[in-house]
């Protein structure tokens, strides 16, 4: 029997979605990926939910498992490699998407598409102490998933420079100055904010799908739009994996 790696859960209208995979610090494998978007759209159906909390546990996610950056750059254009980094690009789109307000709770270190995931989010509660970082220049490969333009709609040009470009990382504290996340708190009382703060917009689930709606139609920055900035860091993300492959 395979091991799931998403918990699920709903407490007073207020969905849970743990990442559940903490032996690898939550890195998003193909599985876990597929698990998260699933989770999602069950939380979306489900006319008792309200708001959605995501959440890692004491890790929130480093990314995606190099596996699926390997297989990529050793063939980009590979039809199963290709819908494979496709699929981990689904999970943070879906939970960016989809109708109900979305909080992420992040202890621990947000890294690459671990932070695209936490950014898609309509708000977040962090640690003081947690790790919010690209990771993409560490690792010698171009951002992907929309990453400057999840940056910038979050928290301007300036921060999108200096973590998307410059590859600098921000601890809780410092993400609230800069805009990218609304509170930091002491690393063992996260969970219980982020889960308070959605049970407030949680109690009137039909109100809070027709006002996250509200919200992200109002609130669309100018610039790329995301759909097109995932499309837009595509290839020069599938050249730089095939690059690292190659070296």
């Amino acid at each position: 029997m395979t091991e799931t790696e998403i918990r699920y859960d709903v407490t007073n209208g207020v969905a849970v979605i743990t990442l559940d995979a903490p032996e690898r610090r939550n890195a998003l494998s193909v599985q876990m990926s597929r698990e998260l978007t699933d989770a999602a759209r069950t939380a979306e159906a489900d006319d008792a939910v309200g708001a959605v909390v995501v959440t890692g546990g004491s890790h929130f996610c480093a990314g995606a498992v190099r596996s699926v950056l390997s297989d990529t750059g050793r063939d980009p254009v590979e039809d199963e490699a290709y819908r494979n980094l496709e699929t981990v690009y689904a999970a943070f789109t879906t939970i960016g998407t989809i109708g109900l307000p979305t909080v992420a709770a992040v202890r621990g270190a947000a890294v690459g598409a671990g932070l695209n995931l936490a950014l898609a989010t309509d708000l977040r509660i962090v640690s003081r102490t947690a790790r919010l970082l690209p990771g993409f220049a560490q690792i010698g490969i171009h951002p992907g998933g929309g990453h400057f333009t999840l940056l910038n709609r979050v928290a301007g040009r300036e921060a999108a420079a200096a973590l998307g470009l410059f590859g600098d990382e921000v601890d809780g504290e410092r993400a609230v100055a800069l805009g990218l996340a609304w509170a930091a708190y002491d690393d063992g009382d996260v969970q219980a904010q982020a889960m308070a703060l959605a049970a407030r917009v949680a109690k009137d689930p039909a109100l809070a799908r027709r006002t996250v709606a509200s919200f992200r139609r109002e609130t669309v920055p100018g610039g790329v739009p995301w759909d097109v900035a995932v499309e837009l860091e595509r290839s020069p993300q599938m050249w730089s994996l095939r690059r690292r492959h190659d070296a």
